[in-house]
C-alpha cells in the first residue's frame, strides 16, 4: 500500500513537471514572437524573418524532444522483449563480466548465510535432532498419525472393526486383534506398549522423549507389519479358494 502511494505521488509529480515545463516553454515562444513583431518595420506578421526563425526553431526543438522520447521508450520495449520468459541459467556471455563477478559474489554469499544460519547443536522440546534415527519430526505429531493407519489396516483384516472414537483408549479400541498380536516374557504385546505411548502423547503435559517415542513408533511399526501380514493371507487364502472353484 506505501508503495502504490510512492508510485502515485511520483506520477503527480511528473505530470506538474511536464506542465510546467510546457507551460514556460510556451509563454517563451510567445514573447518572444511578440518581440519579434513589436521589432520589425511594419508591425505586423507579413514578411517577418524573425518571427518565422523562432518558430521554426521552436518547432525544432519539440519535433527533437518528441523524437528522443520515442527513440529511448523503443530502445526499453526492445531490450525488455529481449528478456526470456523462460528460466536459463546465466552464462558468462549473457552479461558483462563485473555483473557475472557479482553475481557469483552474490550467490556465494547467500549460501554463505544460509548455512550459517542453519541450527547446529539446538535442541527443541518433542522434536528430533539433526541426524536422529527418527528423522526431522514432531513425536506428539507422528505418534497421533500413527492411529488412522493402524485402524484402517484393522478395519481391512476386520470388516466389523468397531469406529475410531476420538479419545478411546487403543488397548480398548483394538481389543480385537490383540490374540494376532505376539507377546514377550512379560506377557505384554505390541499392543500395549503402543496404548502407554498415545496415553502419554495425548495427555501429559510435556512433551515425550526421544526413547519414548522411538518405543511407540517401534510398538506401531509392529502392529501394522502383523495387520498387513493378516492381510495378505486372506488375499491368498481367497485366491486359493478362488483356483479351487473354477477347477470344479
Amino acid at each position: 500500500m506505501l508503495s502504490r502511494g510512492k508510485s502515485t505521488l511520483a506520477g503527480i509529480a511528473y505530470l506538474l513537471l511536464v506542465l510546467l515545463l510546457v507551460l514556460f516553454v510556451g509563454l517563451s515562444c510567445a514573447g518572444l514572437l511578440s518581440q519579434a513583431v513589436r521589432t520589425s518595420p511594419d508591425r505586423n506578421w507579413t514578411r517577418n524573418f524573425n518571427a518565422l526563425i523562432i518558430g521554426a526553431a521552436y518547432a525544432l526543438v519539440l519535433a527533437l524532444s518528441v523524437a528522443i522520447c520515442l527513440k529511448r521508450r523503443i530502445a526499453v520495449h526492445r531490450k525488455l522483449q529481449r528478456i526470456s520468459k523462460v528460466y536459463h541459467t546465466l552464462g558468462k556471455a549473457d552479461v558483462p563480466k563485473p555483473v557475472h563477478r557479482f553475481i557469483n559474489q552474490e550467490y556465494a554469499r547467500s549460501c554463505l548465510v544460509v548455512y550459517e544460519s542453519q541450527p547446529k547443536d539446538g535442541l527443541q522440546e518433542g522434536w528430533s535432532k539433526r541426524g536422529s534415527p527418527a528423522g526431522e519430526v514432531r513425536y506428539r505429531t507422528t505418534l497421533l498419525h500413527t492411529i488412522r493407519e493402524i485402524d484402517h489396516l484393522a478395519h481391512a483384516v476386520i470388516p466389523r472393526h468397531p469406529t475410531l472414537r476420538p479419545h478411546t483408549r487403543m488397548l480398548h479400541h483394538f481389543r480385537f486383534i490383540l490374540p494376532l498380536l505376539p507377546r514377550d516374557e512379560d506377557g505384554l504385546t505390541p499392543l500395549h506398549f503402543y496404548d502407554s505411548a498415545i496415553q502419554l502423547v495425548r495427555h501429559a503435559s510435556r512433551e515425550p522423549s526421544e526413547a519414548e517415542f522411538l518405543l511407540g513408533l517401534s510398538a506401531a511399526n509392529g502392529l501394522m507389519k502383523v495387520l498387513n501380514e493378516c492381510r495378505l493371507e486372506m488375499l491368498e487364502g481367497s485366491l486359493t479358494n478362488l483356483l479351487d472353484l473354477r477347477s470344479l
